[in-house]
């Protein structure tokens, strides 16, 4: 399946799970010549179906659905009420006597899969895990193209080998969740233009470059590296057309010094965003905290509270490193700009 052909200009949107991706921010990147990204791992198989025909409505071009690879966890009460106890710092000042509990820990990744084998969106990708060979020819069958994420060398070649379209390279640098599988997450310490180098070295498959890359020269950077494609996600947070709360937009586009790291804190997962109270706050047990998604779903409801404030002290800013570096515009203006960078001499 020649994926490249799909889309002209070679920027993909970076699937940002959570709201920011919003049906008309996917079709505008789409409209613009790149491929529009929908972060579906956190939404039911209805409000996938609802997402999706939206986006058609507004396009005719092909877009890419992105998902989580995970089964649903069975914590014990004992893991459940240790992690609400190591979080007390955070959801006690909200004046609550007890941290409510998530009525699921996550979507089933099984019923998102046949969703996404009946809507049929020209791309997929995947993170967290790689999927099983007749996943992918299943997928490959309904005429979708298979993207996988992927922070080492070996994770790029073990998803060659069950017949992957593409791999996405991202680096430490990027903002949101990592996407490590074969090794423990702290070991995949890559970043973007090292693990470019190698990967491309290593598969014979197209390669997709994320982390850091926020102008059209950083574009033409990674595509003189041997990158087929970037993948961008802080770049288009900022866009009119994202849905993230407009509290976390201006902190985004007025971080100062603020740095970003990487941290378990808020889901469980390492994730990288603008360093906040939340993350200090819990920064001294983040590693005893549960994995993902029940950190994730316990967490939710303090988030939901921070929201409904603006409070951005109690959100998880994710963004990557070049955060600094994000120009806030509508999209339709920022494919332009960076295609016009990106063909500058």
């Amino acid at each position: 399946m020649d994926l490249l052909n799909l889309f002209p200009q070679p920027i993909i949107q970076g699937p940002m799970a959570g709201g920011s991706n919003t049906p008309a921010l996917v079709a505008a990147v789409s409209n613009a010549g790149g491929l529009g990204s929908l972060a579906g791992s956190l939404l039911s198989p209805d409000t996938l179906r609802a997402q999706v025909e939206e986006i058609r409505k507004l396009t005719g071009k092909p877009f890419m659905v992105n998902f989580f690879v995970q089964d649903i966890p069975s914590p014990s009460k004992a893991e459940v009420q240790q992690a609400v106890e190591l979080m007390r710092p955070v959801w006690e000042p909200l004046g609550w006597k007890e941290l409510p509990l998530p009525a699921k820990w996550c979507e089933d990744f099984a019923a998102q899969f046949e969703t996404l084998i009946e809507l049929k969106p020209a791309v997929a990708s995947f993170t967290f895990n790689i999927l099983q060979r007749g996943q992918v020819e299943k997928l490959h069958a309904a005429g979708i193209a298979v993207i996988g994420t992927v922070t080492t060398v070996e994770e790029a070649q073990a998803w060659e080998a069950i017949g992957a379209d593409a791999v996405i390279a991202s680096g430490v640098e990027a903002g949101g969740h990592r996407g490590t599988f074969l090794v423990d997450q702290t070991a995949a310490t890559l970043g973007a233009l090292d693990l470019l180098d190698g990967v491309v070295k290593a598969v014979n498959i197209p390669v997709i470059s994320a982390g850091n890359i926020m102008t059209g020269a950083d574009i033409r950077d990674r595509l003189a590296r041997g990158a087929s494609a970037v993948q961008m996600g802080t770049a288009f947070l900022v866009t009119d057309e994202s849905g993230i709360h407009p509290s976390y937009k201006q902190k985004l586009l007025h971080c100062g010094e603020t740095p970003t790291r990487l941290t378990r804190a808020f889901s469980g997962r390492y994730a990288r965003g603008l360093e906040n109270a939340f993350m200090q706050r819990l920064s001294a047990v983040e590693s005893q905290l549960p994995a993902y998604p029940v950190q994730n779903a316990l967490t939710g409801i303090i988030r939901a509270e921070a929201a409904k404030t603006g409070d951005t002290s109690l959100m998880s800013l994710w963004c990557g490193t070049g955060v600094a570096r994000a120009r806030g515009m509508s999209c339709k203006q920022l494919m332009e700009t960076l295609i016009a960078e990106l063909h500058q001499a």
